[in-house]
């Protein structure tokens, strides 16, 4: 194993923080129609402030577009790497619960903690996995 692997987790696009900012300007926008910095904030039980601050690096990104009357969309990359987001999520807490045998309030913890970092391959071939281990069981 190379040393410079431990570098790769600061190739990842998001935080683990902007990776829920995402979420929930998804959320919002699919229960409410719009969201504004103060509902994120809200949604997250964070300050105005804080989310303000998170979501100008999500801006600054291309991730998130914020129009004249500060209403908050996903740009069809942010659109994209939520949904990938919460792929991901479903996948590991699925591979936790149903692999693993973990229980599914930890599954759900350890899958919003590793969600975000999580490489596309190793995701699908967790699920490919799961699939087979669960034909084999049927």
């Amino acid at each position: 194993m190379s040393m410079d692997v431990w570098k790769e987790f600061n190739e990842n696009v998001v935080t683990h923080s902007a990776a829920h900012h995402l979420l929930a300007i998804q959320e919002l926008i699919e229960k409410r129609g719009y969201a504004r910095v103060t509902d994120v904030a809200k949604a997250l039980n964070i300050t105005t402030g804080s989310a303000s601050t998170n979501l100008k690096g999500l801006k600054l990104k291309g991730l998130v577009d914020e129009d004249d009357n500060r209403f908050l969309s996903l740009s069809q990359e942010g659109k994209k790497l939520a949904e990938a987001i919460l792929h991901r999520r479903e996948v590991l807490q699925s591979f936790f619960t149903d692999v693993l045998g973990v229980a599914s309030t930890q599954a759900e913890i350890d899958a919003c903690k590793t969600e975000h970092l999580l490489s596309k391959e190793t995701t699908d071939k967790m699920a490919n996995f799961a699939k087979k281990l669960s034909k084999r069981a049927d």
